[in-house]
């Protein structure tokens, strides 16, 4: 069996595993790269080359979730492509993420909306791509078995990162051997906020797993609410400014939701006015809270109060541009949450266009900021940004609250491996900086004896 990492190998975005044996090629995963980076080396460039690159045939793709990263290069097998498996979540959630793609492609294309001294940039893929892809996508219960090839046989686990993310378990018939090839996909930690609990596995011949905090933990819930408590209450009421929240349309808006539900309920906070600017995550907030079976008891108790209209705040979503703009004209006591989480795209750089020069104001970061964004260069302390053509003096106070990632610390990762009754013969480290897949690898090596390797991207492993 052949390995080749296209993508999110060195680098968090873009995942992307071709799996070769003499009679079987699948993809697991065709993300999107995001991020910066400058000639051949631009997430946009490596988009295009990955679509100019022949794959060949391929019998069947797993996607382990939606995000855009591990979702977002799908469209290009618009018209000759093979069947897309995913669980039932994803499968809702891929119309609205994909649709939502293409329009920002579409708008960037177009001169007033590019960046000051962007190249014109043609769209990767089209809506009507998009509608052609959706009809090849089959949605699957978690811990169902299901055969995509008669030689495979696949069931998705509860990954504990987004609503739908899975972990692939995948079973291959390879020159009459089993083997057991297992995907982490994104995981979240133990006791994630929304979803259930991840699923532990005790057997794989073949690992492959992520790295994205590898090299580092998260605070604890109880600190996070703490911090979040703390910049409500000075920004909002004590500075009278607005909190602004750069977030993922999927996952972490509705982990923000959920936790200021729980800190207002419990009276830990004044009830803030808090609106959501953002179709897609109004789209994806429907699509998350209606998979119940898929929820925690506190992302029940959510959805309860506010089909009831009994959450303890305000909450608005707005849909249409005009009621965006409006909320340029709020200066004060909101909460302002918008896509993207990575600040590179979408209403989010709007607000901060708004409210970045603003000493009284705060900017919440709630989530991992790709090498080569505008999130990445504000969280690591730039000064002024380039925003719609302007340059923009960074006054307001940033914050980072690291306990809401919606991915596995390093201690949480190596407690998952831990679960595996015995180390992976081969176990690939990917999705991760460099710094952070060689933390990970390192403690890998030293407490579980294992011999994890870091993958090079388009390096043909034979395992």
């Amino acid at each position: 069996m052949k390995l080749e990492f296209l993508g999110a190998a060195g680098e968090v975005t873009g995942s992307c595993l071709l799996v070769e044996t003499e009679n079987l090629r699948f993809l697991v995963d065709c993300g999107m790269f995001q991020g910066g980076g400058r000639g051949a080396d631009s997430a946009y460039e490596k988009n295009r080359h990955r679509l100019t690159r022949d794959l060949g045939r391929l019998d069947f793709i797993l996607l382990t979730h939606a995000h855009i990263d591990h979702s977002g290069l799908l469209p290009r097998f618009a018209r000759h492509g093979p069947v897309i498996w995913c669980t039932k979540p994803t499968a809702d959630l891929l119309g609205p993420m994909l649709r939502d793609s293409a329009h920002i492609q579409s708008r960037n294309e177009r001169p007033r909306h590019r960046r000051h001294g962007e190249p014109e940039r043609a769209p990767l893929y089209s809506i009507d791509d998009v509608e052609q892809m959706l009809t090849r996508v089959a949605g699957v219960p978690y811990d169902a078995e299901f055969r995509p090839h008669a030689a495979v046989s696949v069931v998705f686990r509860n990954a504990g990162h987004i609503i739908g993310a899975a972990i692939a378990e995948i079973r291959i018939d390879d020159a009459g051997v089993t083997r057991r090839l297992v995907i982490s996909g994104d995981l979240g930690e133990a006791d994630p906020m929304v979803v259930k609990n991840r699923a532990d596995i005790a057997d794989a011949d073949v690992l492959v797993l992520e790295s994205t905090y590898g090299d580092r933990n998260h605070r604890s819930l109880a600190e996070t609410e703490t911090e979040l408590v703390a910049v409500l209450r000075e920004t909002l009421h004590e500075r009278r400014g607005n909190v602004i929240v750069p977030a993922f349309a999927l996952g972490r808006t509705q982990a923000l939701l959920v936790l200021l539900y729980r800190l207002a309920r419990e009276g830990k906070i004044e009830a803030p006015l808090v609106f959501v600017d953002s179709p897609l995550a109004r789209a994806a907030s429907d699509i998350t809270f209606r998979h119940l079976e898929a929820l925690d008891e506190l992302a029940h108790e959510f959805r309860a109060a506010e089909r009831a209209h009994q959450l303890p705040f305000a909450l608005k979503f707005t849909e249409s541009v005009e009621d965006s703009i409006f909320l340029n004209q709020v200066r004060a006591g909101a909460v302002i949450i918008a896509a993207s989480g990575m600040c590179d795209a979408g209403r989010i750089r709007h607000h901060l266009l708004h409210n970045l020069g603003r000493r009284e104001c705060a900017i919440l970061f709630t989530g991992f900021q790709a090498a080569g964004t505008l999130g990445r260069r504000l969280v690591d302390g730039a000064r002024e940004v380039t925003l719609m053509g302007e340059t923009v003096p960074v006054r307001a106070r940033i914050h980072t609250l690291g306990g809401l990632s919606a991915h596995a610390g390093q201690d949480s990762l190596v407690q998952w491996l831990a679960a595996f009754r015995a180390p992976p013969a081969h176990c690939f480290i990917v999705h991760g900086e460099p710094p952070a897949a060689a933390a990970l690898a390192a403690r890998v090596r030293k407490e579980l004896h294992g011999s994890p390797v870091i993958a090079e991207p388009f390096h043909p492993y034979t395992v």
